[in-house]
């Protein structure tokens, strides 16, 4: 204990008072010899509380006695070991004194230290002391002359007598050590046996049923102990798996929360609440904590034995792995089905608009074409013929986005990308949506000294396009659309701003989300991926899309396009270095 202490740089000692029934008046008690080898070490002994003592253990009163405390079998044999010896150099006597007249007594001698040797073997240490001394004093007394009588004729038989009890005494000792060591390691194999089978049962459990089945079953078989999983649910409240295990160990649901925030054991044994009959045990997982294991052994004093309880955390700390393996698998096993849901949602849009585009590219020529018609339409019917044509280009615009975002997604797409000015594509993507502003007031604001930049043109035509068509829908006619381009540092900023009603509170970022839209039910057409194909196309140009209410009413979205150095600049710029 000293030498664990100083090991451990630990500078106080908390020990129980030995019982005194125990020592010798000339014995000096555990507290003494503590204090009399470290004198620098604090010592604190607790004293014994009347009517708790059991077997002469001290027991706090918050402890209750349990029948399963110590076995009875265990206490008789402690109790009829040193009986057991005595009775084995009685009957080792009785059997060599009709020897005597033919063997030598060195024979003897040999015979009396077998039978220390099998009593060290199989009672221990003390019962090996006692058997070495009656088996020198038997020696003496009924084969040494003058027999029948502990005088000693011959001074040679003091020293035989010496070296008999210490032979008796150091080999009962070793043989006593061996014993030991024997049972430590096969308490060890036994725990490591536990281990093993609790590792491999939940190596292969992929449910947490399956996880709480082997748990309980691996705790029963180990420690001889009911145990009992609570799982924690969405709002980190604890809850029992099985209400009848909750009814049967008393678990404490609040004691059992507070080792789950906590991160700390609680309950028997510990220093928190050690009065509760149940030992609780945070499941902590490398991530995060799981659960708390909740444990009521029919000994509970097997719990206090240190490897006894290493063990137990090291079946907690398995049991958390377990768990944490069977969320990810579950987390895996949505995002598989979320995927393959996605890709079959994907191919079955690719494959309708693909099917459309052809008819609604005829149906835009016919309609064109009827509006060209000789002699020429009537006000109504040339109405008429605008709307279908004006109906046809919105559904064709509609199935080139979904064409596109399928196509983004599967990564069919290959970015062309080119040094080009950005107020062509402007002047593009403002022609192609003029039908869709001709009631909304447009203002450009593009600087004729912005640098070139590094994109591919028609995919940033349709981004524009997008943006406008966007604002153009969402706003009512009469509303101001601004389209403005400016260079800020080495990036190239664009946005497309609006007076209209502006987006929803808390919704800046779900827009941009496949089949979401600015207004939940509306009758404003549009699936909603229109923004979903501008963010794809801006981030691959390793840009970025933003969306914002303005602060004086309406919306703006906002990407940027990093700028790079187009190659007559970077030939200049080499040539002034030079």
């Amino acid at each position: 204990m000293i030498a664990y202490a100083r090991n451990h740089n630990l500078s106080k000692l908390v020990i129980g008072r030995d019982p005194a029934r125990r020592l010798w008046p000339w014995q000096r008690s555990s507290g003494q010899k503590l204090a009399m080898l470290a004198p620098d070490i604090d010592l604190v002994e607790i004293g014994r509380a009347d009517g708790v003592m059991q077997n002469g253990d001290a027991r706090t009163s918050s402890w209750p006695a349990s029948p399963g405390v110590e076995s009875s079998d265990r206490r008789k044999f402690k109790q009829l070991r040193y009986l057991w010896a005595t009775l084995a150099c009685v009957a080792v006597t009785l059997l060599s004194m009709p020897l005597a007249a033919h063997f030598d007594r060195s024979n003897i001698v040999a015979i009396f230290i077998l039978t220390v040797v099998l009593v060290a073997v199989r009672f221990g240490r003390g019962a090996a002391a006692l058997a070495a001394v009656l088996s020198v004093c038997s020696f003496d007394f009924f084969f040494v002359p003058p027999r029948f009588s502990f005088a000693v004729s011959d001074v040679q038989y003091i020293l035989t007598f010496i070296i008999m009890l210490a032979v008796g005494l150091i080999t009962g000792q070793l043989t006593a050590g061996l014993r030991f060591q024997a049972r430590v390691a096969g308490h060890r194999e036994e725990r490591a046996g536990s281990l093993y089978e609790i590792a491999r049962d939940l190596s292969g459990a992929v449910q947490i049923d399956q996880v709480v089945r082997i748990s309980d079953a691996s705790i029963e078989r180990t420690f001889r102990a009911s145990a009992a999983l609570l799982l924690p649910n969405a709002a980190g409240q604890l809850a029992v798996t099985a209400p009848r295990t909750e009814t049967a160990l008393n678990v404490d649901i609040g004691i059992a929360q507070w080792a789950f925030d906590k991160g700390q054991p609680a309950g028997f044994g510990t220093d928190t609440l050690p009065g509760s009959e149940v030992l609780y045990v945070p499941l902590r997982a490398p991530t995060q904590a799981r659960g708390v294991l909740a444990v009521k052994a029919r000994n509970r004093r097997l719990l206090l034995i240190p490897e006894q309880r290493q063990l137990l955390d090291t079946f907690a700390a398995l049991i958390a792995i377990a768990l944490e393996r069977v969320h990810y698998v579950e987390v895996a096993q949505d995002a598989l089905v979320r995927m393959e849901s996605e890709r079959l949602r994907n191919s079955l849009l690719a494959a309708l608009s693909h099917d459309l585009r052809t008819p609604l590219t005829v149906l835009v020529g016919l309609a064109e074409s009827l509006t060209l018609t000789k002699p020429a339409l009537s006000p109504a019917q040339l109405e008429s013929a605008e709307a279908i044509q004006d109906e046809a280009r919105r559904m064709s615009t509609l199935v080139s986005n979904l064409l596109d975002m399928a196509r983004i997604e599967s990564g069919e797409v290959k970015l062309n990308l080119q040094w080009q000015p950005l107020e062509e594509v402007v002047g593009s993507a403002l022609n192609a949506t003029q039908g869709m502003l001709k009631q909304h007031v447009v203002e450009v604001h593009v600087p004729r000294d912005l640098p070139l930049v590094r994109i591919d043109a028609l995919l940033i035509e349709r981004v524009l396009v997008n943006l406008l068509e966007n604002a153009s829908k969402y706003t009512p006619p009469g509303s101001k659309i601004i389209l403005a381009a400016e260079a800020i540092a080495d990036q190239l900023s664009v946005s497309v701003s609006d007076n209209g009603p502006g987006l929803p509170l808390g919704r800046e970022e779900a827009v941009f989300q496949k089949f979401t839209r600015g207004e939940r039910e509306s009758a404003t057409p549009g699936v909603g991926l229109g923004l979903t194909i501008c963010r794809a196309i801006v981030e691959s140009h390793q840009g970025k899309i933003v969306a914002a209410n303005r602060p004086g009413g309406g919306a703006r979205f906002t990407f940027t396009l990093p700028l790079g150095q187009p190659p007559a600049a970077a030939e200049e710029a080499e040539a002034a270095h030079g």
